[in-house]
């Protein structure tokens, strides 16, 4: 017996018409949605401040406008995590479309997640809720459930633990449908989006991903026929990296054990996991909590030719008065530019202003007039990539944990009635999971200076302040070299940003993989936008294109 899951939404304002090319493009029997991260939940929160009545993601309602109708036909369960700070409202609202529509669907959703008034100064304060709300709702006959926070991750144990009947304790098969949600729940990066070799196949349009889930807990990652870019075992590796830790990947349902991961290529476009083991989840739910943190204002100057360095010190002299009462002031200088360019952008570098303070004239007008009045008195070339404005309000992303019955977990069925979501009694506190052994390392041999990204892949990603890089080998030889040659250190020697900072490797050999956690280099997270790449999208790449050492046997 299959459970065929699909994914139409990594986040808000993926691609609009996913939703229907999942429904049309082959069979499935759930459909999920993933709309919420970090930034999102503080996006809604400002929304919910001028609206009282929002709060939720819009563009999924617009969706099930076109879509309802043939989920309906078609006998497919939509399962969404679009709530976001407002899953009653959001209920309503399919209600009242579903009526207009003259759709007879039952309309569900999960609440108890928002813990807002425990946190305050918050903005939005939400715990991170497991998968059995959803099940509650689905086992009473629900075909629409949304939800608040849930992990990602509880879109997919949801549906197979009410679809299998399994129990709370059923850990190894739970945790198979974390590490399937884990892959879902970003949409195309399964299905070579982002991907280090994009070049393997053809990206320019990838479909949505899909999973056959057993009862076992082990599944199958595929994509509808037909449908644009590829799965592989490096494509589903590299999704299975983003935004993880260690070995101990922890959920409200169960942790998942990483390590036992065992990936097989099954077929053109098939990738089988199997083996994945679980433990208890741990005794505390993980809290998002979301605050303005004041405001922002930013400044590029465009320095063109001769004398660059001369150029930034001169702006940042004449800058210099009218900073003075901001808490904050970053000056970044990039040296895009090039020696005897043949063009104009290309002869130029960008010194980067970036000011903060609790108050917006600080860093409104007084900035904002003073580099505008440089225009006709500062550098030769002076000018702006946009004048700068007002100053925009940033938030600040932290984490909090609170005991599993800190959080009232009720699954409000489309009948009206509400049914408590039973606590966790069955946990383990987090450990660290041993460093496993290493392979044997390759024998001595003739090596080039040449980059990373010649025989790994990375992928990076953000959790809060810190950044993850996950990078994998292709083969067996590789990996016996990269488990050896990169090291944390060697890591803090090719990022120098990451030197001051703690950085944590962990090793998953079954995945021929490394993840380096780089704590702090985010600030107070990606609504901080505290960095150039302010989710660490780009880590990974970067890292890549650093040069080392390599075996020639490898090249």
């Amino acid at each position: 017996m299959t459970l065929r899951i699909g994914n139409a939404s990594g986040f808000y304002g993926d691609r609009f018409d996913a939703m229907r090319e999942m429904l049309t493009g082959g069979d499935l029997d759930v459909l999920t949605g993933d709309y919420l991260a970090e930034l999102t939940m503080l996006i809604l929160g400002r929304d919910r401040l001028k609206d009282p009545a929002g709060g939720y993601a819009r563009t999924f309602l617009r969706q099930l406008e076109d879509c309802l109708g043939l989920a309906h036909e078609r006998g497919v369960k939509i399962v969404s995590n679009a709530g976001g700070l407002n899953p009653a409202r959001l209920a309503d609202a399919v209600r009242a479309l579903a009526d207009r529509l003259g759709i007879p669907v039952r309309v569900a959703h999960v609440e108890g997640d928002d813990l807002t008034a425990a946190f305050p100064g918050s903005l939005a304060a939400h715990a991170y809720l497991g998968g059995f709300g959803i099940a509650a709702c689905l086992r009473a006959g629900a075909d629409v459930v949304v939800t608040g926070r849930v992990t990602d991750a509880a879109l997919v144990t949801g549906p197979t633990a009410a679809h299998f009947g399994w129990r709370a304790t059923d850990h190894d098969r739970l945790a198979g449908a974390v590490v399937a949600g884990h892959v879902l729940e970003c949409g195309a990066q399964a299905t070579g989006g982002n991907y280090a070799f994009f070049r393997d196949g053809d990206v320019r349009r990838p479909g949505f991903p899909l999973a056959e889930l057993h009862e076992d807990g082990s599944c199958v990652i595929t994509k509808h026929p037909g449908t644009g870019g590829f799965v592989d075992v490096g494509t589903v590796t590299a999704q299975l990296l983003y935004e993880t830790g260690g070995a101990r990947y922890a959920g409200p349902d169960v942790t998942a054990r990483l390590d036992t991961v065992r990936l097989r290529q099954d077929g053109p476009d098939r990738v089988r996991i199997e083996g994945v083991r679980g433990e208890a989840p741990p005794p505390t739910l993980k809290v998002g909590l979301n605050r303005l943190g004041g405001f922002r204002n930013e400044v590029v100057f465009v320095l063109t030719g001769l004398d660059i360095e001369a150029k930034a010190a001169l702006v940042r002299e004449q800058m210099e008065p009218a900073l003075g009462k901001a808490t904050y002031v970053r000056w970044e200088l990039v040296r895009t530019d090039r020696p005897d360019a043949p063009s104009e952008e290309t002869a130029s570098a960008l010194l980067r202003l970036v000011v903060r303070d609790s108050d917006q004239e600080v860093v409104g007008r007084a900035l904002s007039g003073a580099a505008v009045e440089l225009a006709l008195a500062s550098y030769p070339g002076f000018h702006v990539l946009a004048p700068p404005g007002k100053g925009s309000p940033y938030g600040v992303f932290e984490e909090a944990y609170v005991p599993h019955g800190a959080v009232d977990h009720v699954a409000v069925l489309h009948d009206g009635r509400r049914v408590p979501v039973p606590q966790a009694h069955d946990t383990a506190v987090l450990d660290e999971v041993p460093e496993p052994p290493l392979p044997e390392p390759l024998p001595p041999g003739p090596t080039r200076h040449a980059p990373l990204g010649l025989v790994a892949g990375a992928r990076s990603g953000d959790k809060g302040g810190n950044a993850n890089v996950g990078v994998w080998a292709r083969t067996d030889d590789a990996w016996r070299w990269l488990a050896h040659e990169l090291t944390a250190d060697r890591f803090r020697q090719l990022i120098p940003e990451s030197r001051p900072l703690k950085v944590t490797r962990h090793v998953l050999p079954d995945l021929r993989a490394l993840n380096f956690v780089v704590e702090g280099i985010l600030g107070a997270g990606v609504a901080d936008r505290y960095r150039f790449d302010p989710q660490a999208k780009a880590l990974g790449e970067w890292l890549r294109s650093r040069h080392l050492d390599i075996p020639e046997a490898l090249l």
